[in-house]
C-alpha cells in the first residue's frame, strides 16, 4: 500500500504576489528587497515592512537556509513538520520540512527549498534537508 500524502490547498494569489507564485511554478524562490533600506522581506508585499517604502523589487533567493524552530504534527492524518526556516538572505519563513525522517529534524539543520504541488494552484516552497 502506498504511503498517504498530505493534500496542500492552493495558496491565495493577488496582484501583489503573482510574480512570487509564477516563479514558484518555475521552481524559483523569490523574495522582495527594499531599494530604500536594503532589507529583504517575506511574505511578499508592495510596501517594505521595515521602512514603509514602496521601492521594493523581486530578487531570486538562494533557496538555502537553516531550521530556526520546528514542531512535528503527529495527530494529523498524515504527520508533518512545520518550521521556521531562516534563509541565507536573512528572512525567516514559516514552512514545512519534507523528504526526511520527522524524528531526525534538528534546530540549526541546513535545508534547501523543495517545491510541492498544491490542490489546483501553484507549488509552494517547502524545505528538505540539504544534501
Amino acid at each position: 500500500m502506498a504511503a498517504k500524502e498530505r493534500i496542500i490547498p492552493a495558496p491565495p494569489s493577488s496582484p501583489e504576489t503573482k510574480a512570487f507564485w509564477d516563479a514558484a511554478a518555475q521552481g524559483q524562490l523569490l523574495l522582495k528587497r527594499c531599494g530604500a533600506c536594503g532589507q529583504a522581506h517575506y511574505y511578499p508585499r508592495a510596501m517594505c515592512p521595515f521602512c514603509g517604502s514602496d521601492r521594493t523589487e523581486w530578487r531570486a533567493a538562494s533557496g538555502k537556509g537553516t531550521i530556526y524552530s520546528y514542531s512535528v504534527m503527529r495527530r494529523a492524518e498524515v504527520p508533518y513538520a512545520i518550521a521556521y526556516v531562516t534563509l541565507e538572505e536573512g528572512v525567516t519563513m514559516m514552512t514545512n520540512i519534507v523528504d526526511c525522517d520527522l524524528d531526525a529534524i534538528r534546530v540549526g539543520q541546513a535545508v534547501r527549498v523543495a517545491f510541492r504541488p498544491t490542490d489546483g494552484g501553484p507549488p509552494v516552497p517547502m524545505f528538505a534537508p540539504a544534501r
